[in-house]
């Protein structure tokens, strides 16, 4: 039997569609939500160089700890970042269905805000409770974007508005990158100043996600669901560029209405999150659960965030010495993973599909991870900086040959196939849940590297 519902959407997008509602403002609305991902992107990039600076190093009394010191500080530096998002994904699902997505955001904007004062001050346990705090924004905001921006963009363009959280943190990584690179070459170490820097461009997208943020409208299908229908219509009719008496927002208020009553019958009564969190463990569930927690484990082990926060040092085992050399070759690897990623958006995606783009990324990455790997045991370049030789010169290329296969495939399938594959009724919980798995996968990561590199 076919389902009515699905007839219903077919109308709605195959029949009438006024020019209008792909105007400017469903790209306003998705570009003024994605510096959430911003924020994401930026400190993703900028504590590995961070940790490399001089002035950083002493503040901190890295350049003067032993070589297990210095790796315990610098996990429990990194690490802190992915804890604190965990617990904020956690707790978003929760916060976002009782107040609402744009609340949402801007909360997680204001705590990620008084986390990066907090790193500000040059005191240890204040760095940690402030990367605590940034994580726990991101967490909470990483979570709610993509549904925000799709529950508010018309269906033909949807794909490319939910993209443009990719595009947004791929950008501020690659800005990340080059502060670190700038502040070294430009800001003499002897202050604080050259570590204050990259610490302060936090404040940026933070402080953009609020003032986009507060004038922006919440989320038509999440007004439905608390029964505010005429609060609903309205903000429908501001992101289509329609009256609220046209008849295309009348049956875009019939469907959505229609679908959130049919996820209401499926999973219990209204606001049961309990109900919906032991679906996911029914059959016909449990099993894309299953896989979209492996997908995404499976990103964070292929190695990027090694790299992502701890890419100074990684090219210093390569051969490269000196800080800005180190940096430099960041910010490359950076470019290199931005275009990388554009290519996949603009071309590949939709064209060779998900699964033979995660296959031929797994094998192209898997090879320049092998041969680092292989490089750095035969050359002992953890223990000692060895010539810049031809095996050397290919280490390097293999990073940047890293960096083409994982941003053309592992670096946003994850994410589409899962958000593809959870049905409706349990979408939001289902990806709250994904995502608490990828912040733990990837805090196992980031905490065990300077323990591997000196072990």
């Amino acid at each position: 039997m076919r389902n009515p519902l699905a007839v219903r959407a077919s109308s709605l997008e195959g029949e009438d569609i006024p020019r209008e509602i792909y105007g400017f403002r469903p790209y306003l609305l998705a570009i003024s939500a994605s510096w959430a991902s911003a924020m994401y992107g930026y400190d993703s990039a900028f504590i590995g160089g961070t940790l490399s600076l001089p002035s950083f190093q002493r503040t901190y009394g890295l350049d003067t700890a032993s070589d297990s010191a210095k790796a315990n500080l610098s996990s429990n530096i990194v690490s802190t970042f992915q804890g604190g998002a965990f617990f904020g994904c956690a707790s978003s699902f929760l916060v976002a269905e009782r107040f609402g997505r744009r609340p949402t955001l801007i909360l997680a904007a204001i705590i990620f805000s008084i986390g990066a004062a907090l790193q500000m001050i040059g005191r240890l346990d204040c760095l940690y409770v402030g990367r605590a705090l940034t994580g726990w924004g991101v967490g909470s905001s990483a979570m709610i974007l993509p549904i925000y921006v799709s529950e508010c963009s018309p269906a033909l363009i949807r794909g490319r508005l939910v993209g443009t959280f990719e595009v947004m943190l791929q950008a501020a990584l690659v800005c990340g990158f080059w502060v670190n690179y700038g502040v070294n070459k430009n800001i003499s170490p002897e202050g604080n100043m050259q570590w204050h820097v990259p610490v302060a461009v936090q404040f940026v997208p933070a402080g953009l996600l609020v003032i986009f943020m507060i004038p922006m409208i919440e989320s038509p299908r999440w007004l439905v669901s608390k029964g505010k229908l005429q609060d609903a219509r309205k903000n429908l009719s501001w992101v289509r560029n329609l009256p609220q008496d046209h008849a295309y927002i009348d049956r875009e208020m019939s469907m959505i209405e229609v679908a959130i009553e049919n996820e209401m019958s499926s999973t219990g009564q209204r606001g049961n999150w309990r109900q919906i969190f032991s679906e996911l463990f029914q059959p016909g569930v449990r099993g894309r659960i299953v896989l979209s927690c492996g997908l995404v484990s499976f990103q964070n082990f292929t190695g990027i965030n090694a790299i992502n926060y701890y890419s100074p040092t990684i090219f210093k085992s390569i051969g490269f010495t000196g800080t800005s050399v180190g940096l430099l070759a960041t910010g490359i690897f950076g470019i290199v993973k931005m275009a990388a990623t554009m290519l996949y958006a603009a071309f590949l995606v939709d064209k060779l599909g998900r699964r033979p783009l995660l296959l031929i990324g797994g094998v192209g990455s898997g090879i320049a991870m092998f041969y680092l790997a292989g490089y750095s045991k035969v050359s002992g370049s953890f223990e000692h900086i060895p010539p810049m030789d031809a095996g050397a010169k290919t280490a390097v290329a293999m990073v940047y040959i890293y960096a083409l296969f994982y941003g053309m495939s592992w670096n946003g399938i994850p994410w589409l196939f899962t958000s593809e594959i959870i049905p409706n009724r349990v979408r939001t919980l289902g990806m709250a849940f994904c995502i608490c798995v990828q912040w733990v996968t990837q805090f196992i990561v980031v905490y065990s590297l300077p323990h591997m590199v000196i072990g």
